[in-house]
This record gives C-alpha cells, structure tokens and sequence, in this order.
C-alpha cells in the first residue's frame, strides 16, 4: 500500500462555439467522519479519520442545451448521491468489489437519465459521456462511458486509459479505419455507449491501476482531447508548476485551436515516498492503451 498525497485541480468553460455549457465535473475528498454528540474531553464536535479517498468525474452533456446540460448534471449528482449513501464503506473495498460498485453507480446513474427523459417529453434522448476516477491506498480505479478521456502522465509519457466510445474509434480498434481517416469522418464524435441517451443500459468500462510518486492524472472531456494532439498535452502536464496553471493553460490552448466544444479539465497530482513498480499488463486491452503500465479491468 502507497500512501500519496493529492493536489488536484478542475476548470470548465464554453469554449468560442457553443453558447451553453453542458459539462459538468466533481472533485471531492472522502473521509471517516466521527461526529460527537458529547463528550467529558475537550476535543472537536466533528474528528476526521486519516484514511482518505479522492474521486474526480467529468460528464459532457449530449442531447441538445437543456437536455445535455441536465443530463450531465444528473450523472454527476447520482454519483455524489451514491458515494455517499449506497457504497458499502468505500475504504473497505477493494479490487474487484470496487470496480463492481462503481458499475452500479453508473447504471444508476443511466436509470435515473431515462426516469428524468420520461417525465419530461421534451428531454427524450438526453444523455451524458461519464468518466470517473477514484484513487485510494496507492491505486487509481478508473470508470468510463463515453468520448471523455482519463489519461495517466507518467514519467514524462502520457497514456490514455480510456477507450473513446464512438463509431470511428470502434472503426479503428476492428481494422476499418485508419488514425487519419477517423480524424476527418462525419461519425468520429457519434456515441456508442453513453449514460442515457436513447438506448437503455449503459456498458462501464472499468480499470485498476497502481499509482507512482510524480504519477498525474488527467479527466477531460472532448472539447479538449479534440484540439489538442497527445503531444501538446504532455507538454502542459511536463512544464505547469501546479493543476491550476496546468487548467487554465489547457483552456487557453484548446480555445486557441478553435474552441469548438466545452471544455473541461480535471488535473490531480500524485505524491509520495515510495515508488509503484510499473510491470506489464494483464489485459491485452490495457496493452494497447498503455504498454508498460500494470493495468487490470474489463471494457
């Protein structure tokens, strides 16, 4: 067990295109709270536990202004809900049990998407890309739906850990596209899986990973991934002093390239005095992602 420190930092915005914001995101820090009622010591009313748990979530809203934006925004509402009141004391699990928990939360989260869309006519179709991580006691668990990305930058390369869910990207992985025919295709931002949208049932991509000193990872969502190659990615997380100078300058870029989407970003640095051994992965699926990282999970 690795115990790291986190500073972490998120940023959304418009872009130059869009008129509305439909993503949305979440950092959050969980805790063992003990809260006294009464007490002879004098002590706090509230004692905080040193155990500690970081989650991050980015959500880009589809379906149009008002169902998008909703959409997104119920997607990460379900999960806070969750985490807070469903998980079964998330210090405790580990592993499989987490990645399993964290798969009902998404389905949950779809559920109640469609729930909303049902209500309301005018919000039929309404749905969300979801990208989550949670990292806890040195490992990082990662849950995905969608064209948002999480990416791990780890001694000076950058990884994606996440496969895009679209019809090109599916295109690609079976041989019948290449990388830059895929870039130009009229389908390279149609979703195959989404939280919501018009098909119930949502398919969780789930990945566990363990985390090294200097390891920093990044959520965003495609109007960021779409302006900007690996390259400059990298070059950001390599040179800013801090999350927030690392944000700020992934939204100035990717609106310099063109700003043609929201723009969100979550960046989390991980610190520590021991060291994770990086060794092959377990899963061919992680290998075409990230080659020399120790990757397990389903897609």
């Amino acid at each position: 067990m690795i115990d790291l420190s986190v500073q972490s930092h998120g940023i959304t915005d418009r872009g130059r295109v869009r008129s509305h914001n439909e993503d949305q995101f979440l950092i959050a820090a969980l805790t063992r709270v003990m809260t006294v009622s009464q007490t002879s010591l004098s002590q706090p009313s509230a004692l905080l536990g040193d155990h500690r748990g970081h989650l991050f979530v980015v959500a880009d809203g589809i379906g149009g202004h008002k169902g998008g934006e909703q959409a997104s925004a119920l997607a990460v509402a379900t999960i806070e809900q969750f985490m807070l009141n469903t998980l079964k004391w998330f210090f405790s699990l580990q592993g499989a049990n987490i990645l399993a928990e964290f798969k009902r939360a998404l389905r949950r989260a779809d559920a109640r998407i469609f729930d909303a869309a049902a209500e309301h006519p005018e919000l039929q179709g309404m749905g969300t890309t979801l990208t989550m991580a949670y990292a806890v006691d040195g490992a990082l668990y990662v849950v995905h739906a969608g064209d948002s990305r999480c990416y791990l930058f780890r001694q000076g390369q950058l990884h994606q850990l996440t496969h895009d869910h679209t019809v090109t990207s599916e295109m690609v992985r079976e041989g019948a596209l290449t990388l830059s025919e895929a870039a130009t295709s009229p389908f390279r931002n149609v979703l195959t899986n989404a939280v919501g949208g018009r098909d119930v049932g949502v398919h969780a991509e789930v990945q566990k990973l363990e985390l090294a000193d200097g390891d920093v990872a990044l959520l965003c969502s495609d109007g960021l991934s779409d302006m900007l190659v690996d390259g400059d990615i990298a070059a950001i997380l390599a040179a800013a002093p801090s999350p927030a100078d690392a944000c700020a300058r992934f939204v100035a870029d990717a609106n310099a390239a063109g700003g043609s989407d929201n723009i969100t970003a979550i960046v989390a640095r991980f610190a520590g005095d021991a060291v994770a051994t990086a060794r092959a992965p377990e899963t061919a699926t992680a290998a075409s992602i990230a080659p020399e990282l120790q990757v397990t999970g389903s897609g």
